[in-house]
């Protein structure tokens, strides 16, 4: 039974004729690989741009991509007998010749860099949340606000400026204690509690962008940045990094 099992398999090891080409492909096809790196590499560099710095935060987007494109090439080879060891050969080779050249072509034209990195963006600004830049970005207000309250901000008034870096990373600028004016509140549980009329009244905050105006009690009204009617009352506690 163990002779049968071990005489099933007609795979002759260190067949290095299999383990570097193969009987199946004829020698042209590996300009093919070569034009499927290229397609499949610009894929993936497409694929990145659209999902936003967001999506390659802890990597840049070129490291993503080399990780993306040699994953497969590597565990194929590694793990598939009828897969050559030349035509991942030649997937490296060019996969790293395109990571070269984008690196080159970023530093080369600023202009191409900042269409495919993208460059900082200021989100929050003064307190309010600049409304025509964050909807271009492809965060949510949740996402804003979350990093945000990991920095121990408690509401946009104590926010000077903020940005998100081309890597996804953001830079947060604070005014200082005596600086700190109304702002909205961005805890989850007061951002719940938010209403079209003021139960007091007093300064409240755009509960979508930030916008902070003085309300009657009882009253109304329609943000003249984002024209969303929902208002919290505004905060003015200080920041306690």
């Amino acid at each position: 039974m163990v002779t049968a099992f071990f005489l099933a398999a007609d795979i002759i090891p260190f067949d290095w004729q299999r383990i570097l080409w193969s009987d199946d492909a004829p020698p042209l096809f590996l300009l093919e690989v070569v034009l499927r790196c290229v397609i499949t590499y610009l894929l993936i560099i497409g694929a990145l741009r659209v999902t936003g710095r967001r999506g390659v935060r802890q990597l840049s987007l070129f490291e993503l991509s080399i990780i993306l494109a040699l994953g497969s090439a590597a565990g194929d080879t590694m793990l598939y007998d009828d897969t050559p060891v030349l035509h991942a050969v030649v997937v490296f080779v060019i996969v790293a010749a395109l990571y070269r050249m984008f690196n080159w072509a970023t530093e080369k034209y600023p202009s191409f860099s900042d269409w495919l990195e993208g460059k900082p963006q200021l989100l929050v600004e003064e307190g309010c949340v600049k409304w025509d830049t964050f909807n271009r970005q492809n965060i949510t207000q949740k996402e804003l606000f979350g990093e945000l309250r990991q920095l121990q901000v408690e509401h946009l008034g104590q926010v000077r400026r903020a940005y998100i870096e081309a890597t996804g990373h953001f830079s947060i600028y604070f005014y200082n204690d005596d600086e700190v004016k109304p702002g909205l509140p961005i805890w989850p549980e007061r951002l719940e509690k938010a209403s079209r009329r003021a139960e007091e009244a007093g300064y409240h905050a755009c509960t979508c962008c930030g916008q902070v105006q003085e309300l009657p009690r009882g009253g109304t009204a329609r943000c003249p940045v984002c024209q969303d009617d929902q208002w919290l009352a505004a905060n003015d506690a200080t920041r306690v990094a």
